[in-house]
C-alpha cells in the first residue's frame, strides 16, 4: 500500500477545506460574518435603546428583509444569469459603504429610529442581491461531492463567529458606543472582497450557462426563468415541502432578537452583555450542529422535518425556564438542532435541485426563509410587547411544530400513494388483470 493510500482524507464538514478556491472563500467570509454578527447585536440594542419597544426590533426586522420578499425571486434569476464573483464584490461594497454611514450618524449622536430603519431597508436590499448569489456560489468552488461537505462547514464557521461577535460588540457598546461596532464591521468587509479577488479562474466551476453565455431560461427574459423554476418545482415536491418548513421555521421560530432582547431585560433583568451571551451560547450549541449534519449518509426528509419539529418544542421549553442556568442550557440545545436542520435542509435542496436552475431556487429558499420575517417580525414583536418575553418565544416554538406535522402528514400520503401506484402497476397485477378481463 502506497504513502498516499495510508493517508486519512478529511472526513464530514472538513472534507471541503481540501479544495483552495473554499478555502479563501471560506477564510473571507469568516470575517464578514464576525462584523456581520457584531452588527446584529449593535443593531438590535441601538434601536431597543432608543424606543424601549420590542414592536421596533421586529419592525427594523421587517424592513431589512422587506426586499427579499419582494426581490427574492428575480434576484434568483440574477444570480444565474451573471457572474456570482462579480455579484458578491459589488454587494460587499455596496454594505461597507452603507454601514459606514449609519456608524457615522451613531458616532456623532444624531441618530434616530428612522435612520435605522432607513439603513435596515438599505441593506436589505442589498442582501436580497447577495444571498441567492451567495447561496448557490458554494457550489461553484467545490466540486459536487464536496458540496454537503461545504454547506454545513460554512454554516460551522458562520455560527462559530457568532461567537466572537457579539462578545466584541458586548464589550464595544460598553466601552466606546455602539456606532464604533457599526465601523468595525465596515472594515470586516474587506475579508470577503480580498478574498473573491484572491480566486483564480481554474479556483471556479461554473455552471455550463455561464461558461457559454447562453441563457438558462428559455428566451432568455427573467420573468419567463423564474417560471421555469416554479414549473421546475411543482414536480418536486420532496423539496418543496422542504422548503414550507424552512419558511414557517425562518418567519416565526427564529425571531431571536425580539425575543431574546426581551428576555434579556424583562425575564432576567440583564443588559446588552446578557443579549451578547445569548447569542454566544446559541452559537456554541449551532456550530456543533452544522458540524454534525455534514456526517452520515444524504440527509433524509424525515429527519429534517423531525429536526424543525424538535427545534420548536425547544424554544417552547426555553420560554418558561424559570432560572437563567437552564434557559441557557436549553437555548444551547435548541441552537444545536436548529442548525442539524439548516444545514441538511439547504445542502438536501441544492444537492436536489438542476444546477441550472440553482440559483433561482435557492431565491426562493431564501425567499421564504427570510422574506417571511416582514411578516413574522412585527407579529412576534406586538405579542412579545402586549403577553411579554416568554409568551413571545413561547409562540415562536410553537409554530413550527404545528408546520412540522402539517408537513409529517403530507409527505406520509403521498409516500402511501407512491406505494399504491408502485403496487398497482407491478406485473403481478398487470397479470391478475388480464386474467380477469
Amino acid at each position: 500500500m502506497s504513502t498516499a493510500a495510508t493517508v486519512r482524507r478529511p472526513r464530514g464538514a472538513f472534507a471541503a477545506l481540501t479544495v483552495r478556491g473554499y478555502r479563501i472563500y471560506l477564510s473571507g467570509q469568516a470575517l464578514a460574518n464576525t462584523g456581520q454578527w457584531m452588527q446584529s447585536i449593535a443593531q438590535d440594542w441601538l434601536i431597543f435603546s432608543l424606543t424601549h419597544s420590542s414592536t421596533a426590533v421586529g419592525v427594523t426586522m421587517a424592513f431589512q428583509f422587506l426586499p427579499m420578499l419582494l426581490f427574492g425571486l428575480h434576484t434568483g434569476a440574477v444570480a444565474d444569469r451573471l457572474p456570482k464573483r462579480t455579484i458578491l464584490l459589488i454587494t460587499q461594497t455596496l454594505n461597507a459603504i452603507a454601514t459606514l454611514a449609519l456608524a457615522g450618524i451613531t458616532i456623532a449622536g444624531i441618530v434616530r429610529p428612522a435612520y435605522v430603519y432607513g439603513f435596515a431597508l438599505t441593506a436589505g436590499m442589498i442582501f436580497a442581491f447577495d444571498s441567492p448569489a451567495r447561496q448557490a456560489f458554494v457550489s461553484e468552488v467545490v466540486p459536487p461531492d464536496r458540496l454537503r461537505a461545504a454547506v454545513s462547514l460554512t454554516a460551522a464557521v458562520f455560527q462559530s463567529t457568532r461567537l466572537i461577535g457579539p462578545a466584541i460588540a458586548s464589550v464595544l457598546i460598553a466601552t466606546a458606543g455602539t456606532g464604533w461596532v457599526f465601523a468595525l464591521n465596515a472594515v470586516c468587509y474587506l475579508g470577503p472582497t480580498v478574498g473573491l479577488l484572491l480566486l483564480r479562474p481554474s479556483d471556479l466551476r461554473p455552471p455550463a450557462s455561464a461558461r457559454s453565455g447562453a441563457s438558462p431560461s428559455p428566451g432568455g427574459r427573467s420573468t419567463g426563468g423564474v417560471l421555469e423554476a416554479a414549473r421546475y418545482l411543482r414536480q418536486r415536491p420532496d423539496v418543496l415541502w422542504t422548503i414550507f418548513v424552512v419558511g414557517v421555521l425562518g418567519t416565526f421560530g427564529l425571531n431571536f432578537p425580539i425575543v431574546l432582547t426581551a428576555m434579556a431585560k424583562s425575564a432576567f433583568g440583564g443588559d446588552a452583555s446578557t443579549y451578547g451571551l445569548f447569542n454566544i451560547i446559541l452559537a456554541v450549541g449551532s456550530s456543533a450542529g452544522a458540524l454534525l449534519a455534514a456526517s452520515g449518509p444524504r440527509p433524509r426528509q424525515k429527519v429534517i422535518v423531525g429536526c424543525a419539529a424538535g427545534f420548536g418544542l425547544l424554544q417552547a421549553a426555553a420560554a418558561f425556564m424559570p432560572g437563567l442556568p437552564a434557559f441557557l442550557l436549553v437555548i444551547a440545545i435548541m441552537g444545536f438542532v436548529n442548525l442539524v436542520f439548516q444545514a441538511m435542509a439547504n445542502a438536501s435542496v441544492q444537492m436536489s435541485v438542476d444546477p441550472l436552475l440553482r440559483g433561482r431556487v435557492m431565491g426562493l429558499y431564501m425567499l421564504v426563509f427570510i422574506g417571511g420575517t416582514p411578516i413574522g417580525a412585527p407579529l412576534i414583536g406586538a405579542i412579545t410587547s402586549h403577553f411579554g418575553a416568554r409568551p413571545g418565544m413561547a409562540v415562536c416554538g410553537i409554530v413550527p411544530v404545528l408546520a412540522a406535522g402539517v408537513a409529517a402528514l403530507a409527505l406520509r400520503a403521498r409516500r402511501a400513494s407512491s406505494g399504491l401506484t408502485a403496487t398497482l402497476d407491478s406485473p403481478e397485477v398487470a397479470a391478475v388483470a388480464r386474467e380477469a378481463a
